[in-house]
């Protein structure tokens, strides 16, 4: 049986959010009445095309982008997808060599060790202790023959923020186009695609209250883009199949509210954050936080604590009513410790006991000194076995 609402405290928004009753209401229409196929020439399939257009200038305005720029798929996965290979494919006459970190989502990473199988080459960097890719590091990574370098704008798992307007000076200084995952960042913190120097965004919908399974593509104008579905119009000829009207409205009303409340959040956020880090460093010894203190998402926190294992932490925390993660939802179950905790120096044993609890405007303060309290107790209590065996 699920834990009743008004009992469960759920720290897991970066694996996905509550989907906004605002989102719901603008996507039922579109589900019942107005369920024409936008790509139809009856007059019935004007709202629906209408609709499709004003998502379209939603997702767009949230970056700073042409309408015409955005593309919608069908998640951040798919878009990760669909820009390496594409800019792989249609840029292959400049060079086959592509420049990524080491901390990027695995959407980016297996589809780097997919595009090494047909023959490209693949130069993953190195982060520092807080998981930032330096500008020196990049500069000597890209080469004459570089054609991509992909850095996300926040990672996943430990919240840091990248310095994207440097690291895409440097790729386009070597005539490389510059990719960037966003799919944390997108809606949570300010992006604009010309000042950051953004030819390529990825973005999902569920990470911003919008629903799941619909995402974008921002591809800058005039940049070739190869399609990834063949066998319609849709998409400008990119991506074919039937558009899914509900999720594309979902997507862009989503867009509309994250911009019109980021200022307000972000600053609610931070201070709920910033008192999550200090309690859980002040009051659970041996516990370290990863990532800047300050440099990072607004509503993420990740640490690690010696001598537990994460899994039973989030096992003993779910019977306490409260969700979090270790890491990636894409990578729960796997029993290898985090690549990202791994390529900022950490141990294989310290990379096991850690812990991300991700946050959102819904979060309250109560909340999370519960929270801080249950995860001190369950850390004593998994020492205190440890210590007795």
């Amino acid at each position: 049986m699920e834990t009743d609402r008004n009992h469960r405290i759920y720290l897991d928004h970066a694996a996905t959010m509550r989907m906004k009753e605002e989102v719901l209401q603008e996507m039922l229409p579109y589900l019942r009445e107005s369920y024409a196929n936008p790509s139809a020439i009856y007059g019935f399939a004007g709202e629906a095309k209408r609709a499709v257009r004003l998502a379209r200038e939603q997702a767009a305005a949230l970056i700073g982008a042409k309408p015409t720029e955005i593309f919608f798929t069908g998640g951040g996965t798919e878009s990760d997808n669909w820009a390496l290979r594409s800019v792989a494919e249609s840029y292959a006459e400049r060079g086959k060599h592509i420049v990524v970190s080491a901390i990027e989502h695995h959407a980016v990473l297996h589809t780097c060790k997919y595009l090494e199988k047909q023959g490209y080459a693949v130069t993953y960097l190195p982060v520092d202790a807080e998981g930032k890719v330096l500008p020196e590091t990049l500069e000597k990574a890209v080469r004459p023959d570089t054609v991509l370098v992909s850095i996300m704008a926040a990672n996943n798992e430990i919240g840091t923020l990248e310095p994207l307007a440097q690291l895409s000076a440097i790729a386009h200084g070597q005539g490389a186009l510059f990719h960037t995952d966003a799919v944390q960042a997108y809606g949570h913190i300010p992006l604009s695609v010309e000042e950051l120097g953004i030819d390529l965004l990825s973005a999902s919908g569920h990470k911003l209250g919008g629903p799941k399974g619909v995402g974008i593509l921002y591809c800058r104008e005039n940049l070739r883009l190869s399609p990834l579905l063949h066998g319609g119009a849709q998409e400008r000829g990119r991506r074919a199949g039937t558009l899914n009207v509900p999720g594309i409205v979902g997507f862009g009303k989503a867009a509309a509210l994250a911009g019109e409340t980021l200022e307000q959040r972000m600053e609610r956020e931070c201070a709920l954050r910033d008192h999550l880090i200090d309690s859980v460093l002040i009051k659970i010894p041996h516990s370290r936080l990863n990532g800047p203190k300050r440099d990072r998402l607004p509503g993420s926190a990740h640490f690690c604590f010696r001598d537990i294992e994460g899994e039973s932490l989030l096992i003993l925390l779910d019977q306490k009513g409260i969700c979090a993660s270790g890491g990636s939802a894409c990578t729960s179950g796997a029993s290898d410790p985090s690549h990202v905790l791994l390529a900022i120096g950490l141990s294989y044993e310290e990379a096991r006991g850690s812990l991300r609890l991700t946050l959102s405007e819904e979060n309250t303060l109560e909340e999370l000194d519960r929270t801080v309290e249950a995860v001190r107790e369950i850390v004593e209590r998994l020492r205190g076995m440890k210590a007795g065996m």
